[in-house]
């Protein structure tokens, strides 16, 4: 369905992701159970470190704005692909084309950049643990997340202004369940060569460079640790196979979709599912059941709920 040549467009076709009525069943009840698991699991990380003053240190205090972070950049995709597999008219209004965009883009660079926080404050705390209070205070603290929300506004802006004012009057067929700025951008009535370039320089290569510099980092950590103490060496690597893990899972499709030249439909819906429904989900599960103090924090806040329900 696309839109007849010399009329400007008004809305966008999205990509139908089940064509079988069994398989939009299936994909409904999967993103369903997916979304409100993201929803029930960011949250309740998010009140355990508010509520619990044990837990209000810097890596606890990031965990809870990673929480955030993926609840966000979940909610600007999966609500819409539920409801879009029983719609006849898959189409989105131009402007909330554009919004989507802005916030998908405002989440992934916000958590880019929280990871690399995230990976200093684990330096921090395993290479130089007696100056650890020193440097990661709660000033530096808060001042990391507020740069890292900024990077993100940053990121996303520096797209948007481009793709917001280009003239789109041809083809208005998206090729994806979502919004996004390259496949934006291929639809407009004019040469965009060099601003693909720069989405893919945006998104792709900081991306990339991002992803290996906290590999690198992590194994930096591991080398030192084991230069000092080879039996802290294991503790060390229990505490950042989950930051690693995370880092594995929220890049690999970022790198695939904006990197990935030879880009096919169906691998395209498995990145982009891994990276706004699989991922958000997995992260809560990864940082609470490979910690022991927060699995305390959530049994004593599930058990101070239970008790004032009793009470009430």
């Amino acid at each position: 369905m696309d839109q007849v040549n010399g009329s400007v467009v008004t809305e966008f076709v999205l990509l139908e992701l089940a064509q079988s009525l069994a398989m939009q069943f299936l994909l409904f009840l999967f993103f369903s159970l997916f979304y409100v698991g993201i929803i029930l699991g960011n949250l309740f990380i998010v009140f355990t470190v508010i509520f619990d003053s044990r837990l209000h240190s810097p890596m606890y205090i990031l965990l809870a704005n990673l929480s955030l972070v993926d609840l966000g950049l979940s909610s600007t995709t999966v609500p819409r692909m539920i409801s879009d597999l029983f719609s006849d008219c898959k189409t989105i209004s131009f402007y909330n084309c554009m919004i989507q965009m802005f916030f998908i883009h405002l989440m992934g660079g916000a958590e880019m950049v929280l990871l690399i926080v995230m990976a200093y404050d684990r330096y921090i705390a395993i290479c130089k643990p007696l100056h650890y209070l020193t440097i990661m205070n709660l000033k530096m603290c808060m001042t990391l997340i507020l740069a890292a929300w900024i990077a993100g506004m940053i990121h996303a802006v520096s797209q948007f202004v481009f793709v917001i004012n280009l003239p789109f009057c041809g083809s208005n067929n998206v090729g994806s369940f979502y919004c996004d700025f390259p496949r934006v951008i291929k639809l407009a009535c004019m040469e965009t060569y060099r601003l693909e370039f720069v989405v893919i320089a945006n998104s792709g290569f900081i991306s990339m460079g991002t992803f290996f510099f906290l590999i690198v980092s992590y194994i930096f950590i591991l080398v030192t640790v084991r230069k000092h103490s080879s039996n802290d060496l294991s503790k060390a690597f229990f505490t950042l196979s989950a930051h690693i893990t995370v880092v594995v899972l929220f890049f690999t499709p970022c790198m695939f979709l904006y990197l990935w030249p030879f880009p096919t439909k169906s691998l395209d819906k498995f990145f982009a599912i891994v990276d706004f429904v699989v991922t958000p989900v997995l992260n809560p599960a990864i940082y609470t059941l490979r910690n022991r103090d927060m699995k305390v924090a959530m049994r004593r806040l599930s058990r101070q709920v239970v008790s004032s329900r009793e009470m009430t």
